[in-house]
């Protein structure tokens, strides 16, 4: 049985995990608005290709401590490289894995993933999407 705590909690982590793909959606044509606090993403680079229809953007993320990203998907494949700190990183149909400074990680196209910053240091790490043109870099899931 949910208590009215329980749902509390429940509802704010909700409405949270919504005002971040508000914030911080990002179109594979454009530059992202700003992102709430905890969570920031820069587009340090952009290009047409490899393909027709496709760009890749290349960002540089960063998360603060507590900072939790919800479930979200991508019109394309995202390969990160973790710069500082670390999260927990939980894809769809894979084990949830803690990556760390020095690791690499890629999402399938259109796969559920989220994030959680767990420990006292921001998290930096740099991605490489390669997407649909036209479509919104990230999508709640």
């Amino acid at each position: 049985m949910l208590t009215r705590r329980g749902f509390a909690g429940f509802a704010s982590c909700a409405l949270c995990g919504l005002a971040e793909f508000v914030a911080t959606e990002v179109s594979a044509q454009g530059t992202p608005p700003p992102a709430p606090a905890g969570f920031t993403r820069k587009i340090l680079s952009q290009m047409d290709g490899p393909m027709p229809g496709y760009v890749t953007i290349i960002t540089e993320v960063t998360i603060d401590p507590g900072t939790f990203v919800a479930r979200h998907t991508h019109p394309g494949i995202e390969s990160g490289y973790v710069v500082a700190g670390g999260f927990e990183l939980p894809i769809e149909g894979q084990p949830t894995r803690m990556v760390k400074a020095g690791d690499g990680f890629q999402v399938p196209v259109a796969t559920p993933h989220a994030g959680a910053k767990i420990g006292d240091t921001k998290a930096v790490v740099v991605s490489t999407y390669v997407v649909e043109k036209g479509k919104p870099l990230v999508s709640p899931a």
